[in-house]
């Protein structure tokens, strides 16, 4: 990330002005009495006693607890209670030495809820080679090694610290500490460090605050003070825990305003309570949004959770936008320029005022500075809630969301161009005129929406919603958004109220999937490893995955042993997977070398850059075939063939397959048009042509058309039948890129097999071409039913077939620069044939095109990776960490699964009950999937049963008879032994279900 960047992001360090403004804003602020203690103390009293409780495995749940003359005894807590119990005797400790502010404190114990403190732009990698410099060790030696390539297993005692940088940083430190013993730095000189290090610019700035740390800590101190600078704490204990510890209404306030401080400066006497007032949002104090519910597994009880009744059957649907969530706060202030003022806030409560600005007359305000006639007269104060996303002024159509923060710094220098820039889109009103608004009605705050905002034209408008009461009306309206390439849907209850920092029914996305159809799963190559973290680390926990190159197919040349990289697989995997994919490629791993890839087995994306590299890779000959399956198929530019699967997880081992009968690039792609008829063959239509055309859904590998004189294009003379069955209009000579008259582009098109007529009503279907606007090309445009085409096109449709000589005539799909006009209804689809570079999907790159992609690549790059993080859709971000490594959360484990058990019948197997009573793992199991995210039911009604557990004791008739009732369904449910539910809590990871099937002998 951009440090400049970050220190907008975040706060700075108080200045004398600052701590004056502070005073005014909590004038009853605590204050403490004494120094903070020292920071030795955090670890010692703190950190390291609730680590310890975290290794500890939990005792028997129910246990009793005893009451000894001081209160619960120790010896007999379970581990929630040991680690309240422990943060409580810090927190008393601290304010009788101290004093009540435990805010100095509280910003190292819990480091990523500090939203003051700017992010220091220091990852694992820079902090290790840092480090490297500090200790003056030799960066190829063992430590240094060590150091820098910290997921590697490494040597000696650091092979029992893979995965954990700072674990890691403490093993090698240790050998050589400027101290043993603890230091003596106090926490709040710990904080003004962190503060200098957040706001340095330069590395040998960050470097001499490092240096510092290291002379005056010894080595555990330093591996805390790492964890704090990648917050990353693992302590066992979550902010919630420490917020109920400090005051019974910290943990709402947060919500509420996502300042840490608030919560210690205003909540520092357990007495005093949070007034009513002070329960809702505040004007320019950030809020944690209400969030939308996952998609439930069927749109029946989906739409069931918005509640309609007889009087009011209707629920909201409106179009999911891709953009960043943002609030707006805005504020009449007669000594403002323009009377207003304003703050921008993400979901992740990052400050984006200074991009989309403070005032109307702020000349940074990409944003504010079209607002001033954006609110209706008596509007003095509100707050809005929506998403911001990119607007195309030329498309007349959204962009991607990675390209929203170069649009915002685009319209700050450029503010009326004609280009791309913000357009926030507002679906609620929180606050009006004073009023907190949370407690009414969907439709009120619509309502006051309505009448508070003056919507801007493509800057600032209320988002559309439509108002349905059946599923077939949401299912058409599904089908919309898929042929519109939109995000989904959210369904949203009318009725209800606005929950802060809450994921609730009363909001549910529903987006489409495409992968039903292909299959259970599909047999890929494993290519690459990569090492995993925490309890993975030092070995490999990820694969890449690929898929098999038929020979003549590379890039590279012939070779039959060679795959492009396909997608990241790292869940599903059981302890006994992993030891069995050991067990199978040991001794066939080799260590990545990027100076020397091995580009004649596997190919990345990104060419030179190697993309999604591998930390290990194997001969795809030498390895071994995964069985994976996914949700859906993806566009993605991280791999080679520019697609992936979303949510892939590991199914099997196929031993009985080796690399040349895993699935090839070709023949994933026949699968893929098979099954999406529509999206591989579309009407290359203007007025409905009656030729068809394909539209590739990936990228040739990257050629430059005219780079070699050998291959220098001719235009004289037919190149095949490209334009067979087509009738042309021509209107104009062509400008650009070269000169030609009419009637050279009449011949032309003549020569390639289509028919040109002086009229567009002599024949139908006729496509009109033209390049400049002339009295009937301007009538043309008038009509507004007719699209005009560049002659560039007609010149790219040959060289393009002259480049792919021997191959099929393929007309090229139409892009934004092939037209002269566009009418309404094709705008979306001619822009969907462009990627995010606005390079071609099917044509092939000019050297000038190149250069221009290569610079626009270059700053996309930078500010996606300034940018925060694109996706902001939680199951897809745990999704991500769990494909390289990480374990999946508990609670998140079994979510959208709706699981069968059967009810306690002493009477015998019934039709509502086919199972007999069942036994104690069946009622432990139970709890284990209702912790795990799923949703329990002991009725076989319910038609969104996915899995039905089966106890240790029953018998194949059983089984027999429950598979009959089940057999009348249209989605047919997992029958499992309830090994599968303790297998998967126990792994982490949702296993196979076949491999748990009841046998069916009796």
């Amino acid at each position: 990330m951009d440090p400049d960047e970050e220190m907008r992001d975040g706060a700075l360090s108080p200045t004398a002005a600052e701590e004056s403004d502070l005073d005014e804003k909590y004038p009853n602020r605590p204050q403490n009495h004494s120094s903070t203690l020292p920071f030795h103390d955090l670890f010692q009293t703190l950190f390291r006693p609730l680590s310890e409780i975290k290794k500890k495995p939990a005792g028997p749940l129910g246990s009793r607890r005893r009451l000894g003359p001081h209160g619960l005894s120790g010896a007999n807590l379970n581990p929630f209670e040991k680690r309240r119990d422990v943060i409580e005797r810090f927190i008393s400790r601290w304010k009788k030495e101290v004093g009540d502010d435990i805010y100095p404190a509280f910003r190292l114990i819990l480091p990523d809820k500090d939203r003051d403190r700017a992010m220091y732009g220091m990852k694992e990698k820079v902090i290790g080679k840092m480090l490297v410099k500090i200790m003056k060790i030799d960066r190829n030696s063992e430590d240094g090694f060590n150091l820098l390539n910290w997921k590697l297993p490494g040597q000696a005692a650091a092979s029992s610290m893979a995965g954990d940088f700072a674990g890691r940083c403490y093993d090698v430190v240790s050998k050589r500490p400027m101290r043993t013993e603890v230091g003596n730095m106090s926490i709040e000189e710990v904080n003004e460090k962190l503060d200098q290090l957040s706001t340095a610019s330069k590395e040998e700035e960050q470097l001499s605050i490092l240096a510092e740390f290291y002379r005056r800590m010894n080595p555990e101190e330093l591996m805390w003070l790492v964890r704090i600078i990648l917050r990353q704490m693992k302590v066992g204990a979550t902010e919630r825990t420490f917020f109920n510890a400090w005051h019974e209404d910290a943990e709402n306030l947060y919500s509420i305003s996502s300042s840490l401080r608030r919560v210690c400066w205003e909540l520092y006497d357990p007495n005093i309570r949070l007034d009513a007032d002070d329960r809702g949002v505040s004007l320019m104090q950030c809020f944690q949004p209400q969030l939308a519910q996952f998609q439930m597994q069927s749109l029946d009880r989906m739409i069931g959770r918005m509640r309609p009744t007889e009087d009011d059957p209707a629920f909201w649907i409106e179009e999911k936008l891709d953009g960043e969530r943002m609030q707006v706060h805005m504020v009449s202030d007669a000594s403002a320029p323009g009377g207003k003022k304003f703050r921008f806030w993400s979901r992740k409560a990052k400050d984006y005022t200074y991009l989309y600005g403070n005032g109307i007359y702020d000349e940074a305000g990409s944003l504010t500075r079209h607002l001033k006639d954006a609110f209706a007269d008596g509007v003095d104060n509100l707050i809005l809630d929506g998403e911001m996303i990119t607007w195309n002024t030329e498309q007349d159509a959204p962009e991607p969301f990675g390209t929203l923060k170069t649009a915002a710094l685009s319209e700050q220098r450029n503010p009326f161009r004609k280009g791309i820039h913000p357009l926030l889109r507002i679906f609620d009103i929180l606050y009006l005129n004073g009023r907190d608004l949370t407690r009414y009605t969907l439709r009120d705050r619509r309502n006051a929406l309505q009448k508070a905002v003056k919507p801007v034209h493509r800057r600032f408008e209320i988002h559309s919603f439509e108002e349905v009461t059946t599923k077939a009306e949401v299912e058409a309206s599904l089908r919309r958004v898929v042929a519109e390439a939109s995000e989904g849907l959210v369904l949203k209850n009318p009725r209800s109220l606005y929950r802060l920092n809450e994921r609730h029914d009363d909001w549910m996305k529903v987006k489409p999937e495409y992968m039903t159809e292909f299959g259970e799963s599909l047999d890929l190559i494993v290519i690459g490893g990569y090492y995993g973290s925490g309890h993975r680390g030092g070995n490999l926990s990820s694969f890449l995955c690929g898929l098999r190159v038929d020979e003549g197919q590379s890039t590279q040349g012939s070779n039959p042993a060679k795959c492009y990289s396909f997608c990241k697989v790292g869940g599903g995997f059981t302890a006994a997977d992993y030891a069995n994919v050991r067990h199978h490629t040991d001794g066939k791993w080799t260590e990545w070398n990027p100076k020397k890839p091995p580009t004649k087995y596997i190919e990345l994306a990104g060419g030179d850059s190697q993309i999604e590299r591998p930390d290990m890779w194997i001969k795809p000959e030498s390895s071994i075939v995964l069985c994976v399956k996914a949700a859906s198929v993806s566009v993605s530019d991280q791999f080679r063939i520019g697609l992936t699967l979303r949510f892939p997880r590991f199914k099997r081992l196929r031993m009985d397959k080796d690399w040349k009968s895993a699935l090839s690039v070709q023949e994933f792609l026949d699968i893929k048009s098979n099954v999406e008829q529509e999206h591989r063959e579309k009407e290359f239509n203007v007025e409905n042509f009656r030729k068809k055309r394909v539209k590739r859904t990936t990228k040739k590998p990257l050629a430059i058309a005219g780079y070699d004189e050998s291959s220098e294009v001719k235009y004289a003379g037919p190149s095949g039948h490209i334009f067979d069955g087509l009738n042309f209009f021509i209107l104009t000579d062509s400008n650009a890129p070269v000169k030609k008259s009419k009637a050279e582009l009449e011949k032309l098109v003549k020569a390639n097999g289509g028919k040109f007529y002086q009229t567009n009503n002599a024949a139908s279907d006729t496509i009109c071409i033209a390049d400049r606007r002339t009295v009937k090309a301007a009538s043309l445009q008038k009509s507004g039913n007719v699209d005009i085409i560049r002659p560039s096109w007609l010149l790219d449709c040959i060289r393009q077939n002259e480049v792919d000589a021997g191959l099929p005539d393929l007309l090229l799909p139409l892009e934004p620069r092939h037209m002269f006009f566009t009418t309404p209804d094709k705008k979306e689809e001619i822009s969907s044939n462009m990627d995010q570079f606005n390079d071609s999907y099917a044509r092939d790159t000019t050297v000038e095109e190149l250069q221009d992609l290569l610079k626009q690549m270059g700053k996309t790059n930078a500010d996606i990776a300034c940018s925060p993080q694109a996706i902001e859709k939680l199951t897809e971000h745990i999704q991500e960490r769990v494909d390289v490594g990480w374990t999946m959360p508990s609670g998140w484990l079994l979510r959208g699964l709706t699981i069968y058990f059967p009810k306690q019948n002493e009477d015998g197997p019934s039709s509502e009950n086919p199972l007999p009573q069942q036994s104690h793992r069946i009622q432990l199991s139970r709890n284990i999937a209702r912790f795990a995210g799923a949703t329990v039911t002991s009725s076989l009604k319910e038609s969104s049963i996915t899995h039905v557990i089966v106890g240790p004791n029953t018998l194949a008739s059983e089984v027999s008879i429950l598979r009959k009732t089940l057999s009348t369904r249209e989605r047919l449910p997992h029958i499992v032994k309830v090994d599968w539910i303790e297998e998967s809590w126990k792994e982490r990871a949702i296993l196979d279900e076949e491999r748990f099937q009841p046998s069916r002998k009796s």
